[in-house]
């Protein structure tokens, strides 16, 4: 089994020529990084629209993430080598996963940093976020980790002037039980994505989800 609290080095090999060529290419905003702690566990929760949701985050800071991703990229193998490389824990989306948990568990026990997107897959509704499943907030509870919350909009092209992940305050769920928890961080990220569109930052997938969602007017 891999030791996932140990396994930073491809991480920062990766990362190092990732986050230029990531820049340049979406050249994306980056706003609030100052809340992601330097140290101590954290659990990184960002809604998912996209492929490359996790690099918003990776280029927002210096410290490894350890992102949770379907076991299906780990036996492709054009781009299994890329998640593993990177730290990523595979999970079995078919069933209850308890060796992922444990490796998740190792990540959090360490102090160390890990990344889930809450909604378990990709968007592909109409709506804003799809509902939150527990994980995140179940993992930081019995870790006593912070949560991350982080909402991502915009397009995923050459320089689009509109992609920007925004950051929220850390969220200490230890007082909350999870059906509270869960509901603060959808909340917290639904809002960050909102600010993300008043600004105007947003895809116009983003802006159809949200008034679909009767979150924004029409």
């Amino acid at each position: 089994m891999t030791n996932y609290a140990k396994s930073n080095t491809g991480f920062k090999i990766l990362s190092t020529i990732l986050k230029p060529v990531f820049k340049f290419w979406y050249s994306p905003k980056l706003i609030g990084k100052e809340n992601i702690p330097e140290s101590g566990a954290i659990v990184v929760a960002c809604n998912h629209k996209h492929l490359m949701d996790q690099c918003m985050v990776i280029v927002s800071t210096k410290r490894p993430i350890h992102y949770m991703a379907k076991s299906e990229y780990f036996e492709n193998k054009k781009v299994a080598w890329f998640f593993k490389a990177a730290g990523c824990i595979p999970v079995n989306r078919n069933g209850h996963d308890s060796e992922a948990k444990d490796a998740a568990t190792e990540v959090l026990q360490s102090q160390g940093a890990l990344g889930i997107f809450p909604e378990g897959t990709r968007n592909k509704t109409e709506d804003l976020l799809m509902p939150f499943k527990f994980g995140a907030v179940s993992l930081a509870k019995k870790n006593n980790a912070l949560v991350i919350p982080v909402g991502v909009s915009g397009d995923y092209k050459f320089r689009p002037k509109n992609l920007v992940a925004r950051i929220g305050e850390p969220i200490d769920v230890s007082e909350m039980d999870l059906e509270e928890a869960n509901e603060k961080l959808h909340k917290t990220v639904e809002t960050l994505i909102l600010e993300n569109l008043k600004e105007g930052n947003g895809s116009e997938q983003d802006f159809e989800r949200a008034k679909h969602s009767g979150l924004i007017e029409n």
